[in-house]
């Protein structure tokens, strides 16, 4: 990993990106200055909140039928209250919103539209464990302007994202974006002394073959035959293949992401029949998967649903739910061939 840039502002290197398109009016550049200042916000609250009124549950269920935790609605209104006024968006899809969020009639409006989940794995802040915020930036198609008729403009495949990322919030906080077409992924430290992000870990590159496997084994008993065929995989033992895999679960999306993404894996959330409600997996497409399988395709790995690439699902609805197998590259094609039924037997 090259070093030579570590150190530098996350304003310096996106404005040195700027710099780069001459067709670029800064707009984008207004859109995650503003986004960076809510994720500063956030990690404050995130890092005071065993000491504060904000942990735990306020007794609302949102649209996924989750138990809705303070700190979700805090970072959900954060987010909200520091985008709408820049005049860079059309609308906003959240997690914890059933329907698009419409931008304020007194500010004007823009043609990106952002969708986020405001606070992933929320329920482990009493733990103290590794939570995150996560993001996928698109551009409006249409010369729509009605909140009604923007969700077409929406519903966009990952593959037209013009950005995505995750801040996680942990030991430290961290940045870490990617614009594609070819920028790399970089990883900026919040330095809570100086208030900034600081370069910290440039062109991140995960490793094409990992060594460890991250996935919920307490649905064991919910999951089809071709996903216990994979796990007896992972845990056969073969020294040619450099198995067994060991097993690493957080149950914090960006928290077991983020460590596979740095030291090479794979994270897994198959379907199961757990739940009749959700039938096609856990994770939601727009506001999770899209986002993590663009950073981790620009990082030289892979996202699949089992059958095929994440970036190329036409989305249905706002709050799709996908299986997802993310994470180095020959990892995850091994996962798709168990799962697509090309991949042996138990």
């Amino acid at each position: 990993m090259a070093k030579q840039g570590v150190g530098i502002t996350i304003t310096q290197h996106i404005l040195n990106q700027q710099r780069q398109k001459p067709e670029a009016t800064g707009g984008f550049t207004t859109l995650l200055y503003e986004l960076i200042v809510a994720a500063k916000v956030i990690s404050r609250e995130v890092n005071k909140a065993g000491l504060a009124d904000i942990l735990g549950a306020t007794g609302i269920i949102n649209i996924q039928d989750e138990q809705v935790q303070k700190l979700d609605v805090f970072s959900d209104k954060i987010i909200i209250e520091r985008m709408q006024h820049i005049g860079q968006l059309c609308c906003m899809g959240s997690e914890e919103d059933a329907d698009l969020i419409e931008i304020p009639s007194q500010y004007p409006k823009g043609n990106y539209i952002i969708v986020f989940d405001p606070l992933d794995g929320s329920s482990n802040i009493d733990v103290n464990v590794s939570i995150g915020t996560i993001f996928g930036i698109y551009k409006k198609k249409s010369d729509a302007t009605d909140i009604d008729l923007l969700m077409d403009d929406v519903l966009q495949p990952g593959l037209n994202q013009v950005a995505a990322g995750y801040f996680i919030y942990g030991s430290s906080t961290m940045m870490v974006y990617t614009t594609g077409d070819g920028t790399g992924v970089h990883g900026f430290t919040l330095y809570p002394s100086v208030g900034e992000f600081l370069l910290s870990h440039e062109n991140i590159r995960i490793p094409e073959r990992g060594k460890t496997y991250s996935v919920n084994e307490g649905n064991h008993a919910y999951w089809d035959e071709k996903t216990l065929t994979l796990m007896d995989y992972f845990k056969a033992t073969d020294k040619k293949s450099g198995r067994p895999y060991t097993s690493r679960y957080i149950g914090s999306l960006v928290a077991d992401f983020h460590r596979n993404l740095l030291k090479g894996g794979i994270f897994m959330y198959p379907a199961d029949n757990k739940d009749p409600k959700k039938p096609s997996g856990k994770l939601r497409l727009m506001v999770e998967a899209n986002p993590l399988a663009m950073v981790v395709r620009e990082a030289g790995g892979y996202a699949s649903d089992g059958n095929g690439p994440i970036l190329e699902i036409e989305p249905e609805e706002l709050h799709q739910r996908v299986p997802l197998y993310i994470g180095s590259k020959e990892d995850v094609e091994l996962a798709e061939r168990f799962i697509s039924g090309k991949g042996g037997k138990r």
